[in-house]
């Protein structure tokens, strides 16, 4: 499986199992999604720890923060930064570094899964 294709299909997984849809992603102005995505992306062992055991940045309640192996991190990271792509998209807002991000994540993966 491409980058690409397990990006996607975190995503999809978002969606068909979290229930999140682009409605409810758009309710996510603050950039949360990417907050979330950034905190996901670079989280390691050596990331301190808030009293509640989230990253610095992570922009919800505690219980969503799920961290799992470093892949599967970076696959929601990325699916994180699609749907604030689409987010903005969707608002007609600027992208900014987004698709950057998504490269970012894409290049992790590759080194990875190689």
């Amino acid at each position: 499986m491409t980058p690409n294709e397990r990006i996607a299909a975190e995503r999809a997984r978002q969606i068909s199992k979290e229930g999140w849809s682009r409605e409810h992603d758009a309710t996510h102005d603050g950039n949360e999604m990417y907050d979330a995505a950034i905190v996901y992306l670079t989280f390691d062992a050596d990331t301190p720890l808030r009293a509640d055991g989230t990253p610095d940045g992570w922009p919800w309640e505690a219980a969503w923060f799920k961290p799992k192996d470093r892949l599967r991190n970076l696959e929601r990271a990325g699916a994180l930064f699609i749907a604030e792509r689409e987010r903005r998209e969707g608002a007609g807002l600027p992208l900014g570094d987004i698709e950057e991000r998504i490269n970012e994540v894409v290049k992790a993966i590759e080194a990875i899964a190689a």
